[in-house]
C-alpha cells in the first residue's frame, strides 16, 4: 500500500481463545484508538467487545480511548479476565499447604 503523509497505516487485534483477528487499516494522520476500533469493524463483527468495558492497548501498552496514533501502530483489544490472578495463586497456594500437612482426601 502507498503511503500519504497525511494518512498513516495501522493494525487492530482481536485475540479469541483459538485465534486471533487482524485488520489492516488506512487512517487519516492523528488518527486515535477509537476511530481505530470503529474503522475495524471489530465491534460489528464480535458484539462482546464494548468501548466502555473493554481495554484497548498500542504495542502491549494500555492506552485510552483518545491515544492518537502513529504510523504502524497496533492496537490491541483486551478481553477480560476469566479468573483473578491473585485469586487462583491464593487457591494454589492453599492446595499446596494442604498436601504438605498430608491433609486431603484419602
Amino acid at each position: 500500500m502507498s503511503q500519504t503523509a497525511d494518512s498513516i497505516q495501522v493494525e487492530v487485534i482481536y485475540a479469541l481463545p483459538n485465534r486471533q483477528d487482524t485488520v489492516s487499516l488506512k487512517l487519516s494522520n492523528g488518527a486515535t484508538v477509537q476511530q481505530a476500533v470503529e474503522a475495524s469493524g471489530m465491534l460489528q463483527k464480535y458484539p462482546e467487545i464494548s468501548l466502555s468495558g473493554n481495554k484497548f492497548g498500542v504495542f502491549a501498552k494500555l492506552v485510552k480511548l483518545d491515544a492518537a496514533l502513529r504510523d504502524k501502530d497496533r492496537v490491541e483489544i483486551y478481553r477480560g479476565l476469566i479468573a483473578d490472578p491473585k485469586e487462583v495463586r491464593r487457591q494454589r497456594a492453599a492446595e499446596g499447604k494442604a498436601l504438605k500437612k498430608g491433609g486431603g482426601e484419602e
